[in-house]
């Protein structure tokens, strides 16, 4: 047993010398997903997929405390509907996935499996507006989306994945521009608060723009090899869609006009962050609020086996009101195995309990994110524990946010970017921006980087890093997935 032990941590690369294998051996190890026989896909175990739903719950939550309401609205969309806005099927037509026969026989009209929702949702929306009153529509929908990717990787990018996407029609331009940058904060909020997880969050640039949008926002992540991931988005859609498919009411002027929308996701790839943010040597590690499982309770029987595990379940018992447990009472594991497997699970809290246990009425509690072992009371256990797991998901996001911080790097020209990276600098280069599109373009060009975002709050001064004319924001420019 002792060499099984030891051997089932070194079965996982270490992350500081390989994170591509890394990454996929822990979620492989771990049991969030397994390659699927259709290429590019993937299966979401039912570990991985507790992730999701907790995702799903605090977004719902969220969702419905700023009025929104969920739907559903099929997969499968009409070509021609795709068509009608021209720089969206543009922007769409590589990754298109297409459906020509059905029940044996060829389709009057191809059908798109679908990569996002716009254009089926437009034309609902055109039938259900008439009038101001029929305004604001808020919903959201929780589906899969189906992008033809030429390269795939588990969560990050893949053929087939789940997300929600929001779609939402507004009277006017103001509202419409209201509702971006609110669900957009609701986004930086999930990342920062539920996720333990850094965000830069502005608007992007319009050659970084969603096909088809007046104008995109952005949460941008930054990965432990310095790589930037878009992490979730927010799109002013003005009314191109509504012009597309003739939405139109007949507002309090009694005039009849086209609406202004909004939409907005965040998808299963926002696991991937989560995964490489928090993740170790030592593998997985999960912040308490979206873990799988918050606390294990790991019996040691020392020859005491029923009283052990009596006391383990009532444990179990009482922690199960407000959190989410697991009691491994595996008689075919040592605990050594145990500790070393809910280890590499990510569970953040382990709660030990034997024989001297129960005679002193305590547990003995190991954190995940750091050394050591601590003795709580039995009595008010789960106040004890609700601190506990308080105080490790504010520990994951301090740690994040030190190595966020620290690979900010400012660059007052292309040139420094480029020594940047040279000197393997790597994360977010801020830059003073000019404002110019073209500009931007050249700079990640000559730089092999992409635009991430445009700094909202913050007004730039001095030149702009790539033309040398006068600047009026920051523009940051990374590496990404």
């Amino acid at each position: 047993m002792k060499n099984k032990q030891e051997g089932f941590v070194k079965e996982i690369p270490k992350k500081s010398e390989n994170i591509s294998e890394w990454y996929t051996s822990v979620i492989l190890k771990g049991e969030l997903a397994d390659y699927s026989p259709v290429r590019g896909c993937m299966v979401i175990r039912p570990y991985g997929y507790a992730v999701w739903e907790n995702i799903q719950d605090y977004l719902n939550r969220r969702f419905k405390e700023t009025g929104h309401k969920n739907g559903y609205f099929p997969m499968f969309i009409p070509e021609s509907f795709l068509k009608k806005e021209a720089e969206h099927v543009e922007g769409f037509a590589p990754q298109v996935a297409l459906v020509t026969k059905g029940g044996g026989e060829n389709l009057t009209e191809p059908l798109v499996v679908r990569p996002t929702s716009e254009s089926i949702i437009c034309s609902m929306y055109a039938k259900w507006i008439r009038s101001y009153r029929d305004l604001p529509v808020l919903i959201n929908q929780w589906c899969s989306v189906v992008r033809w990717e030429k390269t795939t990787r588990l969560f990050l990018r893949s053929a087939e994945f789940l997300w929600q996407e929001g779609h939402t029609v507004h009277r006017t331009p103001e509202e419409a521009e209201e509702e971006t940058e609110k669900m957009l904060e609701v986004y930086r909020e999930f990342a920062e608060d539920f996720l333990a997880l850094p965000v830069l969050t502005g608007k992007k640039t319009d050659g970084e723009k969603f096909a088809g949008a007046d104008h995109t926002y952005t949460i941008e992540a930054l990965m432990p090899d310095g790589q930037a991931l878009q992490s979730g988005t927010s799109h002013n859609l003005g009314s191109h869609f509504a012009k597309a498919f003739d939405i139109k009411f007949l507002d309090k002027d009694n005039v009849e006009k086209y609406p202004y929308q909004t939409s907005w996701g965040v998808s299963t790839r926002i696991i991937g962050a989560i995964i490489m943010t928090h993740g170790d040597d030592r593998g997985l590690a999960f912040p308490p609020k979206v873990a799988p499982v918050q606390v294990v309770i790991v019996p040691i029987f020392y020859g005491q086996k029923e009283a052990v595990l009596e006391k383990a379940a009532e444990i179990k018992r009482v922690l199960s009101e407000k959190f989410r447990v697991e009691l491994d009472d595996r008689d075919e594991y040592k605990p050594g195995w145990k500790f070393n497997e809910w280890e590499m699970k990510g569970v953040p809290l382990r709660l030990e309990i034997g024989p001297k246990d129960i005679e002193k009425n305590q547990v003995v509690a190991s954190s995940r994110i750091e050394e050591g072992k601590i003795q709580i009371p039995v009595d008010n256990l789960s106040e004890s524990v609700e601190k506990l797991l308080d105080d490790i998901q504010n520990k994951f996001y301090a740690r994040a946010k030190t190595f966020f911080d620290s690979h900010i790097f400012e660059a007052s020209s292309r040139e420094e970017i480029k020594e940047h990276i040279k000197a393997g600098r790597k994360g977010f280069y801020k830059t003073a921006w000019c404002g110019s599109e073209e500009c931007a373009e050249k700079t990640a060009e000559e730089t092999s980087t992409t635009s991430r975002c445009i700094e909202r709050r913050e007004t730039a001064g001095g030149l702009c890093a790539g033309c040398g004319k006068a600047a009026y924001k920051y523009l940051y420019f990374g590496r990404a997935y």
